[in-house]
C-alpha cells in the first residue's frame, strides 16, 4: 500500500499560506510610522515652543527668556533662547524584536471495503441434427451461463489545523540629537547675551582733538534690551549720520576756539553719550600763553622772595653784628671795672707797673 503524503502536502500548503509579509512587515511598518511620528513631534515642539513667526513677514525667530539680575552693582538683563534650557523630545526606536511560532497539525485516514461474488453455469444437451457418413444423425445443443458481482466502499478522512503566535518587543528611548540640531543649539548657546535693560549705547571715543576744521569719524552702536543692534535709532541733533552694518557713522568737525559738545542719543530712549571735539591748536596757544604768564609771575614771585630773603639775611647779619659788638663792649667794660677794682685794693701794684 502506497504511503499517503496528503498530510505533509497539507502542512506544506498551510505553511506556505501563512502571511509572512504581514507578520514580519506589519510590526516593522508600525515601528517606522511611530519613528516618523516621533520625529514630527520633535519638529512640532521646536516650531510651537522654541520659534515665533512674524505675522507680517513670516520670518521665524527664536523665543528668548529674559530676566534681570544684579551684576557688578548694576541691573543687567540676560536673554536666553528657550530651546537651550528645555529638553527637546527626541524619542527613537532602538530595537524591534519579532518572535514567531507556528504549529501545524495534519492527519489523514482511509478505509476501503471490497466485496466480490461470481456464478458460472455450463451444460450440454443433444438432440438430432447432422448425419455422419450417412449413418448417424447427431443433434447437439450447447448452452452456458455466467454471473459476476463486485461491491466497493472507500472512506477517507483528512484533518489539519494551523496555529501561530507572535511576540513583538519594541524598545525606545531618548536618542542623541542629530548633528545639525546639536550645532543649532550650540550656536544658540553661544548667543547668550547680558544686556542693559535700557539698552547699550557705545561710541568709539569721547574726545576728538585736532586743529580747526579738521573732521573726525564717530562710530556709534546701539543694542536694544533684547540684544539686537538698531543703528538707525542713533541720532545727533544737527548732524546727519550713515548706517554702516551695525553702526551709525557721523563726521564731526573741530571748531576753533573752544571745545564743542555733541549729544549722541537714541530715538525713543533716554540713553545718551556726550562727545567733545577740542581745538588743540588754539588750546596749545592758550596753554603756551598761560605758561609764559605763569613763568613771568613765578619769576617776579621768586625775585620778590629772593629780595625778602636777602633783606632778612641782612637784618639777621646786622642784628648779629650789633650783638657781637655789644658783647665785646660789655667784656671791655667788665675788664676795665675789674682793673679798677684791683687798683683800689692794691695801690702799689699800679706804681709797680709804671
Amino acid at each position: 500500500m502506497a504511503i499517503d503524503t496528503t498530510p505533509s502536502q497539507v502542512a506544506t500548503s498551510a505553511l506556505q499560506a501563512l502571511p509572512f509579509g504581514s507578520i514580519i512587515g506589519g510590526p516593522l511598518k508600525a515601528a517606522i510610522e511611530a519613528q516618523a511620528m516621533a520625529a514630527k513631534t520633535s519638529w512640532n515642539f521646536i516650531q510651537e515652543v522654541g520659534l515665533n513667526t512674524d505675522p507680517d513677514t513670516g520670518e521665524k525667530k527664536t523665543i528668548n527668556v529674559s530676566f534681570q539680575f544684579v551684576k557688578d552693582g548694576r541691573i543687567a538683563q540676560l536673554n536666553v533662547p528657550l530651546l537651550t534650557i528645555v529638553p527637546i523630545p527626541y524619542i527613537a526606536i532602538q530595537t524591534v524584536d519579532i518572535a514567531f511560532k507556528a504549529n501545524i497539525s495534519a492527519s489523514s485516514s482511509s478505509t476501503t471495503v471490497e466485496n466480490k461474488s461470481s456464478t458460472l453455469d455450463a451444460g450440454i444437451s443433444g438432440g438430432g441434427g447432422v448425419k455422419v457418413l450417412g449413418l448417424f444423425d447427431i443433434h447437439a445443443d450447447f448452452h452456458a451461463n455466467y454471473s459476476s458481482k463486485k461491491d466497493s466502499t472507500a472512506t477517507q478522512d483528512s484533518k489539519y489545523s494551523v496555529e501561530y503566535t507572535m511576540d513583538v518587543a519594541v524598545k525606545a528611548g531618548q536618542d542623541s540629537m542629530p548633528a545639525g540640531l546639536a550645532k543649532v543649539l550650540e550656536l544658540l548657546g553661544n548667543s547668550l547675551d547680558v544686556c542693559d535693560p535700557k539698552g547699550t549705547l557705545e561710541v568709539n571715543a569721547l574726545e576728538f582733538k585736532g586743529s580747526p576744521s579738521e573732521t573726525f569719524m564717530l562710530i556709534a552702536t546701539y543694542k536694544n534690551p533684547e540684544g539686537i543692534f538698531e543703528p538707525e535709532k542713533i541720532q545727533i541733533p544737527g548732524q546727519t549720520g550713515k548706517v554702516d552694518g551695525d553702526s551709525m557713522i557721523f563726521n564731526l568737525e573741530v571748531k576753533e576756539g573752544k571745545p564743542t559738545e555733541y549729544i549722541v542719543g537714541v530715538s525713543g530712549s533716554d540713553k545718551k553719550v556726550i562727545v567733545k571735539t577740542i581745538d588743540t591748536y588754539t588750546d596749545q596757544a592758550e596753554r603756551e600763553k598761560a605758561r609764559l604768564q605763569r613763568e613771568k609771575e613765578d619769576s617776579v614771585r621768586i625775585k620778590k622772595m629772593q629780595d625778602e630773603i636777602a633783606e632778612r639775611r641782612k637784618e639777621i647779619d646786622e642784628a648779629n653784628s650789633k650783638k657781637l659788638e655789644d658783647e665785646r663792649k660789655k667784656q671791655e667794660d667788665e675788664q676795665k671795672k675789674q682793673e679798677k677794682d684791683a687798683e683800689k685794693k692794691n695801690p702799689n701794684q699800679g706804681d709797680a707797673k709804671n
